[in-house]
């Protein structure tokens, strides 16, 4: 890798963590997605399945969407698409048939990453679409944006559950309910 490629990559994933704080401010998982072609950003977004309650608005989604509007077609040839996470199995299926160049992912995603954690689709011998991928592209950033959104999560929950009134049962109550 060139160090102007090095340069690019990280221009772009900082873009899509950009993006990733605008999805996680509505209250969504903070992924982001970013997607150039010739230098230009085409498409870019951010997840938003729970605010447009649509299952399938990945970030990567999101953003192929407006990438394919650009290019007026439903292949996104000669583009390099940056994403914050490693992308699940439907991303990379999108990904395949939009026939994406590049993929640069940040962090990793132990429980449903199809690209190096829990499948390699990318490396299958069936598909007639080969994608060059890369990942850990600010990794350390990318994995604390994600960690920090659900420990928040977690808390808030938990402060959630520990104000909510106890109903006070009272068993001699009960056993006039037979």
């Amino acid at each position: 890798m060139t160090n102007d490629q090095q340069f690019d990559d990280e221009k772009y994933m900082r873009r899509a963590i950009e993006l990733a704080k605008q999805g996680e401010q509505l209250g969504e998982v903070p992924v982001g997605a970013v997607i150039v072609s010739g230098g230009k950003v085409i498409g870019e977004g951010f997840n938003k399945p729970i605010t447009s309650h649509d299952p399938t608005a990945h970030a990567e989604i999101v953003a192929l969407r407006m990438a394919a509007e650009h290019a007026r077609n439903y292949r996104v040839v000669d583009s390099t698409l940056y994403v914050t996470l490693e992308p699940c199995t439907m991303c990379v299926g999108a990904l395949i048939h939009s026939r994406i160049s590049r993929l640069v992912f940040g962090t990793t995603e132990p429980k449903a990453g199809a690209v190096v954690s829990q499948s390699q689709l990318l490396d299958v011998p069936y598909f007639n679409h080969r994608i060059l991928s890369e990942g850990g592209v600010l990794a350390e950033q990318c994995q604390h944006q994600l960690s920090d959104f659900f420990r928040r999560r977690r808390e808030e929950l938990k402060q959630q559950k520990n104000s909510e009134p106890r109903a006070e049962v009272n068993f001699a109550d009960k056993k006039n309910d037979r």
